[in-house]
């Protein structure tokens, strides 16, 4: 009797299977963007505010616009049973992403004395380095999948082999109003 086995799959298959994610994560992050430059420059030109309490003051409220567009928009589909602890791991890790970007700038501005662009092009890398890591952290700690369930038990078998009897047929049944529940559980 043949045995199949669920592959791996590559890293290549993963990164392409996540390209669409990371496209709407950057949507999402472009608008955050668009929200923290706008607050930056109100602050620094406007309110003649120093430029790391305007960064983060800017960070703070796209990180709020952020969660918005991540939770109703691209991780809607994702596992929301606890909230607070979602809410909870997202302003930890977006903290950290704005003390990558803050502390950049507050190197430029305070260790090297850089200003106007040059202050505005570190702005650019911190906020890049924090996207990354803003990126890994969501998608890996914060708005976690919905767990897929157990290939190689006789309730998720290969399309191919016969079926084994009443038990797996019940078995697979069962996933299948499991599944149901949480996708409405969602709508809800």
């Amino acid at each position: 009797m043949a045995t199949t086995t669920a592959s791996e799959p590559s890293l290549a298959q993963k990164l392409r299977g996540m390209k669409g994610e990371a496209v709407k994560f950057g949507a999402v992050g472009l608008s955050g963007v668009v929200v923290n430059f706008a607050i930056f420059w109100i602050c620094i030109n406007g309110l003649h505010l120093a430029p790391v309490r305007s960064n983060i003051a800017a960070t703070s409220i796209a990180i709020a616009t952020n969660y918005l567009g991540y939770r109703y928009w691209l991780y809607r589909d994702r596992d929301a049973a606890s909230r607070k602890r979602e809410i909870m791991l997202f302003l930890v890790f977006s903290g950290i992403g704005m003390l990558i970007d803050t502390g950049l700038l507050g190197i430029a501005k305070y260790m090297f004395g850089l200003a106007n662009l040059e202050l505005l092009a570190a702005k650019v890398v911190g906020l890049g380095l924090g996207t990354v890591f803003r990126f890994v952290s969501y998608r890996t700690w914060v708005f976690k999948a919905v767990p897929e369930p157990v290939t190689g038990t006789p309730a998720v078998q290969d399309a191919t082999a016969a079926p084994a009897g009443a038990a797996a047929v019940v078995a697979q049944a069962e996933l299948v109003l499991a599944a149901e529940r949480v996708r409405l559980a969602k709508a809800e």
